[in-house]
This record gives C-alpha cells, structure tokens and sequence, in this order.
C-alpha cells in the first residue's frame, strides 16, 4: 500500500506485499467532517490486488470512519474512493465487510448455514449453488458439520468465523475487517489470526484490517497505514519484510517483529 504523509516521512522499507500488483482500493484527497468539524483530512492511499493492509492509529481519528467510507457504507465531505477505477458511491459487489460486533451481524433465528448463504440471494443463484457456496467457505474457516447450528450455540470466536465465512461465501475482491477480533479472549484471538491469514492466501483475498493492536497490524500485514490525530492524514506506510509464512511463537521473538512493533508505536505516539 501507498498513501501520501501528512505528518513526517514515509517509510519505504521493501516490504513483502503485493508492490506490483493491480490497484484494487485507490483513495483520493479523501476527507470527511461531522457538524462541519474535520475528521479525516485528505488521505491518499492505494491497496494492491492480494495485499493486507492494517489500518492503526490514535483513539478516535476515524480509523471506522475510513473504512466504512472505502466500503460505501459512508459518503466523504470531499475526496472520492475507487474500486478497480469506478467509483465508490455505493457498496461494491466485489467486497464485503465484516465487523468488530459479530453478535449484532448474525440473524440468531438463522442457522449457520443460512447466515453464510443469507447475502448470496441477491445474486439470483439457485438453493444449491448458494448450499455449496456457504459449505465450502464453512469448510474455509474450520467449520465443517457446524452448518445446521444457530449462533446462539456457538462461542464469540465460532461466530466470527461464521461472519468471516459469510464474507468468503459471496466471493469477494476486497475484504474490509474493522477490528474483527477485539471481542475474544486473547487464545482465540490468535487462533483467528492465523485463519485470516491462511483465508487470505488460500481465496486469494486482498485484505484492509482497522485494529488498535500494534502487534497484531504488524504479524498480519505486509504493509501498516498509520494515521495521525485529528484531523487526520496518512502519518506513514510501514513495510512489514517479514517471512511471509508466518508463526505466532516464531514470528513475534523474531528481532526485526520488534523493531517493526517499535517503529509503529513511535509514529502513534508521535501523532
């Protein structure tokens, strides 16, 4: 990912991302004001076809603000949001969103399998097609034989797998995540790390992720967008040159994950 700085240098370490792939997200002079006060404040950004991006920043500068404008969910003040060169006025078909409050996002009266196929009904496919859709995206987060369950019997990280499978299912481009794992318990936490970055490589899937959690941005990404405070610019892009395949245990001892965790809480703190 690519994006101009507002306040200080960018960080151009060679990352391990998709630096020469397609643009898939291209913003442009993007801001946003709520009762005339400035939120988001020029941002420019690109994200690359196959690329993860994490998304950090102080509390409160618009971090959702950002991604929900990048999925349509939002008008700008001013600015415009591309997908694949059209523009954004609307949600994409190509992309879909999971949020932090996955309890909200599933119909409990639905089974599992019907939350996962509920979007695809919208694009006209038979009972069939949208059954073997929603089973091989279960499958795609570890939840073969869980179709016929309703949510209400699952654990918080069981759901948001369902809601990430229900992602998955509609086969999307683009995957925004705002802060999807900050409601679980720290194990399984990183049990979904693990899975998104496994999704991501295995469906192929250029990821964008807004979280508060530096070590998290910094395991997952290839590249970390760092925010300033209000209003709010792009205060760097840090490449993330770390192993690709990547371990939890290993990955997080690793001398450079800690230079690289540094490097982005100084930016934050910096403001």
């Amino acid at each position: 990912m690519t994006g101009s700085t507002g306040h200080g240098a960018r960080d151009t370490t060679p990352g391990s991302g998709a630096a020469g792939g397609p643009v898939v997200l291209r913003v442009e002079g993007l801001s946003k004001s709520y009762t005339g006060r400035p939120v988001l404040d020029g941002i420019d950004a690109e994200v690359r076809s196959g690329e993860f991006v994490c998304v950090v920043g102080p509390s409160g500068v618009g971090k959702t603000t950002l991604l929900r404008c990048l999925a349509g969910l939002m008008p700008p003040t001013g600015g415009a949001v591309f997908m694949d060169d059209v523009l954004v006025e609307r949600p994409p078909e190509r992309l879909a969103v999971v949020f932090q409050d996955y309890s909200r996002s599933l119909m409990p009266w639905m089974s599992v399998l019907g939350n996962v196929t509920l979007p695809l009904r919208a694009k006209g496919l038979s009972r069939a097609a949208r059954q073997e859709a929603g089973l091989a995206a279960l499958a795609g987060v570890g939840l073969e034989g869980s179709e016929h369950q309703y949510p209400w019997q699952l654990s918080g990280g069981m759901q948001q797998r369902v809601a990430i499978a229900r992602a998955l299912a509609y086969q999307p481009e683009a995957l925004l995540m705002d802060e999807p794992f900050a409601s679980v318990d720290a194990q399984t936490r990183a049990d979904l790390e693990d899975l998104i970055l496994r999704v991501r490589r295995e469906f192929g899937v250029t990821v964008v992720l807004v979280t508060h959690d530096i070590d998290e941005a910094v395991y997952l990404a290839d590249r970390v967008l760092v925010l300033s405070g209000r209003p709010t610019t792009v205060r760097a892009v840090v490449d993330v040159p770390l192993p690709s395949d990547r371990d939890q245990l290993h990955t997080k001892s690793l001398p450079e994950f800690a230079v690289l965790r540094s490097r982005v809480l100084k930016l934050i703190q910096e403001g």
